[in-house]
């Protein structure tokens, strides 16, 4: 009987490893339970024969009576954190620095619990969280509970790993189920149910939540001999521990860029929460090299995605003047951190959006990037309301003229009718200098308003009349000769522009950055477009008649027309200067997406490429999508493009179809 006892611990082991680790069942379930039913019915004839590494000690059933201390022989530090691909690149200068020239392991950061597991000849011993790096606390009584952590390896050694204790969403969702059932308050995410699941001192109650792991260090790898990380992550799997198949190993910062941007895109998709990529230095010996700060290695990073919605204080809301004359209204917030960027205004858009949301001054509001963009106010937390919050009342005059405002029939926004309001002008000249726009270097939004209230720029054309005022420009407090030099060559290179930044930078209502390129590409020089009649804009794929009555309206008014005139004077270019379009029946009026890691062309030169042959290029698959071009590791958009049947090419493919 103990030899079958030793067999079904054998039998339940390896479908557990199979299951859990390699996610290959090789049992069914039937087979399991008949199996694990028999070694129950065994051990509880002879307890005394009962093994360490047998699968019913994952069942639990062990209460304490509180958690004890554990001293970490190697430290548990936690990774520094960055946000944005400045950030990375920036940790990439620091290693090159150091004369060396990095592979990276790149990991998807599991949003779990940390933990450290510790074997002596094999057998499981103890586990440990993390705590605050030198001290943690011992969990080992849940965490056998979990299958997928092996209690005893494949080889007798000594080891300390290091991994991700979590939970899936589709067991979240299962438990809540249940809850809502027995009228138990609902877990909230899958991070706080793994937490809370590990520090339960009854060890059943952890076993029920079936929580999963992924092992991704290893302390020590030069005392096994190992000299890369990526030799450390497979001698862990072939003891044992489920290592999580998204690793992948990259030789250059620009795939680090990549394999973030495909990760991001499957987030959602993925049975488990990330909330980021770790990116780590491979060679073992190059990691010492590179040491470690007081809290951080200095071979890893964490690139950290951006966070949904994050907390603040609505403070004020205040009103600004745009270049057309609309009013918009703007929270005022307590700074706060998202996605990379202090945050603290955001557009309320209008009096209606303000009264839907029910925002009043003064309350804690949630915040997210529109787009990982634009910051956007969620919504208002009516829980956190004190009593003391203040009504949001729109106001009827402009902010700058005091012209009492008016708002159009059928329309939500107010406008300042004043077309001789500074702030209109300030906004218009704002734009026309910005990045997208001539890309004026120096010209910011402090500048302009600063120059405008001196007078030195009351209108575009005084942009390029700056230098009869270089003399005074010097000698404000705050400019010096380096400065206004800098600043009259940027305005004097923005003359160079190609047409289409120009047509942009006019701030034509409708007429955005990429449909300013459709006009430039279609026209070539600003006096054909500006002769263009309303039914040769109509034609032009992507202008409808909305954005075509703009732009006529815009050429049709004398004040724009002298504009024009006197900023031809001045040489500023008018004419097209990228690449003519050749028509070509593989790409004409086709709309593209790119998908996945390119090898032989960057993002940016295949897009130039399908524009250079009157294509266009999307973010989305849709129905409307013509062709979707895939690179290495191709994420969500090549699995939508096979469901909808849309042609797919390689990129080999697609450098073929170009020398056609």
């Amino acid at each position: 009987m103990q030899d079958r006892m030793n067999e079904l611990i054998d039998i339940i082991n390896e479908a557990d490893y199979n299951y859990h680790t390699l996610d290959n069942p090789t049992i069914t379930d039937q087979e399991y339970d008949k199996y694990l039913r028999e070694l129950f019915e065994i051990e509880e004839l002879h307890p005394e024969w009962i093994r360490e590494d047998s699968p019913t000690q994952h069942a639990g059933g062990k209460i304490i009576e509180g958690f004890t201390k554990v001293s970490h022989k190697i430290p548990m530090m936690s990774l520094s954190d960055v946000f944005s691909e400045k950030e990375l690149i920036n940790f990439d200068e620091r290693i090159k620095k150091e004369g060396i020239t990095p592979e990276y392991m790149c990991e998807l950061k599991i949003d779990g619990l940390s933990v450290s597991l510790l074997y002596e000849k094999g057998k499981f011993i103890r586990a440990a969280t993390r705590g605050d790096g030198t001290t943690g606390e011992d969990i080992t009584h849940n965490v056998k509970t979990i299958k997928v952590i092996p209690l005893k390896l494949k080889k007798e050694v000594d080891i300390e790993v290091r991994g991700e204790i979590f939970m899936n969403k589709k067991t979240l969702q299962e438990l809540n189920k249940k809850r809502k059932e027995k009228n138990e308050p609902l877990l909230q995410n899958c991070r706080n149910a793994a937490a809370g699941s590990i520090r339960q001192l009854d060890s059943k109650v952890a076993a029920e939540r079936k929580l999963d792991n992924f092992i991704y260090h290893l302390p020590n790898p030069l005392d096994y001999g190992l000299h890369t990380h990526s030799e450390a992550i497979d001698y862990m799997q072939d003891l044992g521990f489920k290592i999580n198949p998204n690793n992948r190993l990259v030789s250059s910062m620009k795939e680090v860029l990549e394999f973030i941007e495909e990760k991001g895109q499957i987030r959602d998709k993925l049975p488990y929460d990330i909330d980021g990529v770790v990116i780590k230095v491979n060679d073992i010996r190059e990691q010492q090299k590179l040491g470690y700060t007081a809290k951080y290695p200095k071979w890893a990073t964490a690139y950290k995605f951006p966070a949904e919605e994050v907390l603040t204080k609505l403070k004020d809301i205040i009103f600004t003047v745009g270049r057309t004359g609309q009013i918009t209204p703007n929270a005022v917030l307590e700074p706060v951190i998202v996605a990379g960027s202090t945050i603290s205004r955001a557009t309320l858009h209008n009096e209606d959006y303000v009264k839907e949301k029910d925002l009043k001054i003064g309350d804690i509001v949630s915040i997210r990037k529109a787009g990982d963009v634009i910051p956007e106010v969620v919504e208002r937390k009516a829980e956190r309301r004190t009593g003391k919050e203040k009504d949001f009342v729109m106001i009827t005059e402009c902010p700058m003229c005091k012209t009492t405002l008016v708002k159009k029939e059928g329309q939500v926004d107010y406008y300042c009718p004043n077309n001789k309001c500074p702030a209109r002008h300030i906004e218009g000249l704002i734009h026309f200098a910005s990045r997208d726009a001539m890309n004026i270097e120096g010209l910011g939004d402090r500048i302009i308003e600063d120059f405008y209230n001196f007078g030195f720029i009351k209108d575009v054309p005084d942009i390029y009349h700056l230098k009869k005022h270089e003399k005074d420009l010097v000698s404000l407090e705050g400019y010096g000769d380096k400065s206004v030099s800098n600043l009259l060559n940027a305005i004097e290179n923005s003359k160079k522009n190609s047409l289409e930044r120009f047509i942009f930078a006019l701030g034509i209502p409708h007429v955005g950055s990429k449909t300013a390129k459709i006009l430039a590409i279609r026209f070539e020089t600003l006096e054909k477009l500006q002769n263009a009649s309303l039914e040769d804009l109509i034609k032009i794929p992507d202008i409808g008649e909305i954005i075509a009555k703009s732009i006529r309206q815009y050429f049709e008014k004398e004040y724009n027309k002298e504009i024009l005139e006197e900023l031809k004077q001045l040489n500023i270019n008018m004419i097209y200067l990228g690449k003519k379009v050749e028509e070509n029946e593989l790409f004409s009026q086709k709309t593209f997406v790119l998908t996945g890691a390119l090898e032989i062309f960057t993002r940016e030169e295949a897009k130039e490429k399908i524009e250079s042959l009157g294509g266009k290029t999307t973010d989305s698959v849709s129905k409307k999508t013509s062709v979707v071009i895939v690179g290495a590791n191709p994420g969500s958009k090549y699995k939508k493009a096979q469901e909808l049947n849309i042609p797919i090419w390689t990129e080999k493919e697609f450098q073929e179809k170009l020398s056609k």
